[in-house]
């Protein structure tokens, strides 16, 4: 028996959708399931893989892609692996709200998570998944640095309580953004991209946010922090991406430019 899966980075919180919005990106971590040594059951994959079916003799091999601890979704990712796998091992057809919530508590947060599983660009809430687009309204450019940033870290840094006058700025963004997201609107989504909920609270974490606001290159419509950081997404235009990617690796020589796409598909099998 050998089963492939496969599984997509996101990026999260995008902008002002702290913990709600996310997006998959086509960039993917592989695990092909075989007759073999039992895994390590401590594996996030193996973990989630068991919450659906039995291991059984089953041997995992895992081909990662997707930066770790860079704000990528790489544990998401790992995470869907193993919920997909494992569905597939059981021969359960198990939909993305269904996988989310046996595999929520994994991972902590849900808007990864959902968009690994769901693929385009997904809000999320109280267990509901709503898919509302196949693309963004501009092309994401992951720009990645060396350092890592612990998720749990990057969470310890935000505040208790927050102004009403920051709330209701961000509240007011986050509308913005999700009719940006239905209706493809590149100039909405710029508007959008304004948070004070968790963007200036982990910008000590990510200098290349306030570095890339202050200099922009040629093309970007906005600059989000991607997940817990410390990973940049610039959004470019879609016909200046080119060389608004190429702008990126002349001002950041030292990191990581990887020019992407939105996924409309997410996790499932090769």
């Amino acid at each position: 028996m050998s089963i492939r899966v496969r599984a997509p980075a996101t990026t999260a919180n995008i902008g002002p959708g702290f913990d709600c919005a996310a997006a998959a990106l086509d960039l993917w971590n592989e695990l092909e399931i075989s007759e073999g040594a039992p895994p390590d059951r401590d594996h996030l994959a193996v973990r989630a893989f068991e919450r659906i079916a039995r291991l059984d003799g089953l041997a995992f091999s895992f081909t990662d892609r997707i930066p770790r601890g860079r704000g990528l979704g790489s544990s998401a990712a790992t995470i869907a692996l193993g919920l997909v796998a494992g569905a597939l091992v059981a021969g359960r057809e198990l939909d993305p709200e269904e996988l989310l919530a046996a595999g929520l508590d994994l991972e902590g947060h849900p808007d990864n998570l959902a968009a690994a599983l769901s693929g385009g660009v997904c809000l999320t809430w109280d267990g509901a998944i709503a898919r509302i687009a196949d693309d963004a309204p501009a092309t994401p450019i992951a720009l990645v640095p060396a350092e890592r940033v612990r998720t749990r870290a990057a969470r310890e840094a935000l505040p208790s309580s927050i102004s009403h006058a920051d709330a209701a700025h961000t509240v007011a963004r986050a509308a913005v953004l999700g009719a940006s997201l239905a209706t493809g609107s590149a100039t909405l989504f710029a508007a959008a991209a304004d948070d004070r909920l968790h963007e200036p609270y982990r910008a000590g974490r990510a200098p290349l946010l306030a570095a890339v606001r202050e200099r922009p290159p040629t093309g970007a419509i906005a600059v989000t922090l991607s997940g817990s950081g410390p990973t940049v997404i610039v959004w470019a235009q879609h016909e200046l991406a080119d060389a608004c990617a190429d702008e990126l690796r002349r001002l950041f020589p030292g990191e990581d430019v990887l020019p992407l796409a939105i996924s409309p598909t997410g996790a499932g099998p090769l």
